[in-house]
């Protein structure tokens, strides 16, 4: 009986270790990932870990993991409530259990500075938290080279992502071991939101989500639609993140074709639900060839303080995977070189999709204005555009080039007194890359840029039946976006022709020689930007554009058509 007395009063007194099988009951709160500069703590790679829970946990043959592999176990180890464990490698325990409980494991995961992806798995296998954490998750660009944590604000909004983290405020760097210097409620209200998809195979589809989305909820089938005669048989939600769902189609998808996926019913770790129709493409990827997914936008010159940008444009009927895409320059000797890929990770743009390459999106916004910023692409380092000339190259998953622009300042409209911060935009999509007549300078009015949508400038030639034709009859050449310049299209029915064009003013005067002995192909055009031969603005007015065509056999055809200047009255 006294036996048993002591048994009933042992398991009273003691606190029961439940081994937390369920997700966020452990949390990962706080990352210390690049220790360098120190700033007050010591140089070690380390992340802190929270219980959640109202009851001890122990930690005995947990793991952490990253995307390249995972730790030994964790020991014994008990974590009771509301309180926090520092786990590092063996070599640093000494160090960092100065500032609180501190356990080691082996083959510490190495931490990397710019962004990774970090897990605890339980014993019994279930990922309990995990988290992809980048650099621009500090929300400061001095803390994040080094030496300060990354915090969660609000741990009881686990799952919430970059809008619930940032750079430590404690003057030592960071808080191991205790209650965050950033804590905070930060509460979650947003449901989660379809992102993009892509296929690893024509009938297996991946979802991604831009927050973790409950396992259960994700993986139910019936939660999801997709067009073009398209019936979905499974979903499974994907470890360790949960911001993936795997779909498989009954039959496969076919080339060339776009279909729509739509989500409903979907809930993140809070219970937001995801709101109707939240859709996104995917479709079957196919490599990319010459002319159709061509440079559109060079920004090469920009403001101070302000970053580089290239637009491309999908000119096909193609889907392209932006991850098998690459931007590159050329070097003093001539060679492609700093080849970029676009992306990290596939990303599809599909036909008539405009996507911007930069270093810092934040900052393209601040310039310019983004319609699009989910097609706004990051790059470290990207290649160096020159702010006089250079060359902006794109390659294909092949190593091709697929198109390529040698640009120079002098394209830019002649007026513009001050490049700085202009693009430099396509006229016709159609047109030869590295003419530079179907170049000119971004519109003022559209604040001399238009990254992620249409160009200011933008003009699709039509074919002509006449042999000359001046589209438009009336052009502004004040660089507002709108008939800013003239353009002489010719159709000629056999090589050798050679022309000149010479610019009269209604008194008859020639005012401009716009072309010189200009060979020609069967069909192509010039640009006429309302200026004279010295580079100034020549009056409004009717102009006559004299045109004489000759080949070595002697033939000739001359032709006259009027055009009218007209400029904006102020």
């Amino acid at each position: 009986m006294k036996s048993t007395l002591s048994l009933l009063l042992f398991f009273l007194l003691t606190p029961v270790c439940l081994p937390a099988q369920n997700r966020y009951d452990v949390i990962i709160d706080e990352i210390m990932a690049d220790p360098s500069p120190q700033v007050a703590l010591p140089n070690s790679e380390w992340i802190e870990l929270k219980n959640t829970t109202s009851s001890p946990v122990n930690l005995q043959n947990w793991r952490i993991g990253d995307a390249t592999g995972q730790s030994g176990p964790m020991p014994n180890f008990i974590l009771q409530p509301d309180s926090f464990v520092i786990v590092c490698t063996g070599s640093a325990v000494a160090a960092m259990s100065a500032f609180g409980t501190t356990i080691s494991v082996t083959s510490f995961p190495s931490l990397d500075n710019d962004g990774d992806q970090l897990f605890i798995k339980a014993a019994n296998g279930t990922i309990i938290h995990a988290i992809a954490y980048t650099s621009g998750w500090y929300q400061n660009d001095l803390k994040k080279e080094g030496g300060w944590t990354l915090e969660m604000i609000d741990t009881k909004n686990p799952c919430a992502g970059i809008s619930n983290w940032k750079a430590g405020v404690n003057a030592a760097g960071g808080t191991p071991g205790k209650r965050n210097s950033v804590d905070a409620a930060n509460t979650d209200a947003t449901a989660p939101q379809l992102k993009r998809a892509y296929t690893t195979d024509n009938v297996t589809i991946i979802l991604v989500y831009d927050e973790p989305v409950d396992s259960l909820s994700g993986a139910t089938v019936s939660s999801y639609s997709v067009d073009g005669g398209q019936t979905l048989i499974s979903a499974a939600s994907i470890a360790p993140l949960f911001n993936q769902v795997q779909l498989k189609t009954a039959a496969p998808l076919q080339a060339n074709m776009v279909y729509n996926i739509t989500a409903n019913n979907i809930k993140d770790c809070k219970g937001n639900i995801i709101g109707n129709a939240n859709k996104v493409r995917v479709g079957l990827p196919e490599d990319a060839a010459t002319g159709e997914f061509i440079i559109n936008e060079i920004l090469f010159n920009p403001r101070s303080n302000a970053f580089d940008y290239v637009e491309f444009y999908n000119n096909s009927t193609k889907i392209f995977d932006a991850s098998k895409l690459y931007i590159a320059n050329r070097n003093s000797s001539g060679a492609v070189s700093s080849i970029k890929a676009l992306s990290s990770v596939p990303l599809y743009i599909f036909p008539g999709d405009y996507i911007v390459e930069t270093e810092n999106a934040d900052n393209l916004s601040l310039q310019y204005l983004v319609k699009n910023p989910d097609h706004v692409l990051l790059i470290s380092s990207p290649p160096s555009f020159p702010d006089d000339e250079g060359t902006v190259i794109t390659l294909n998953f092949q190593g091709n080039v697929i198109d390529e622009v040698k640009y120079k300042d002098d394209w830019h409209f002649k007026l513009i007194d001050n490049a700085e911060g202009v693009a430099l935009e396509r006229i016709d999509p159609a047109g030869i890359s590295q003419d530079a007549a179907n170049w000119t300078s971004a519109a003022s009015t559209s604040g001399y840029g238009t990254p992620t949508y249409k160009n200011s400038q933008y003009k699709l030639l039509s074919s002509i039946n006449a042999v000359i034709a001046v589209t438009p009859k009336v052009f502004s050449p004040d660089n507002d976006g709108r008939d800013d310049i003239a353009t002489i299209q010719y159709k000629v029915t056999e090589l050798g022709y050679i022309a000149n064009i010479t610019i009269f003013d209604a008194s008859g005067r020639p005012v401009r020689n716009l072309v010189r002995n200009g060979t020609l192909g069967l069909e192509g055009y010039w640009n006429w930007d309302g200026l004279d031969d010295k580079g100034l603005k020549l009056p409004v007015g009717t102009y006559i554009l004299f045109t004489e065509i000759f080949n070595l056999q002697g033939k000739k055809e001359k032709f006259k058509t009027a055009v009218v200047l007209a400029r904006k009255i102020n």
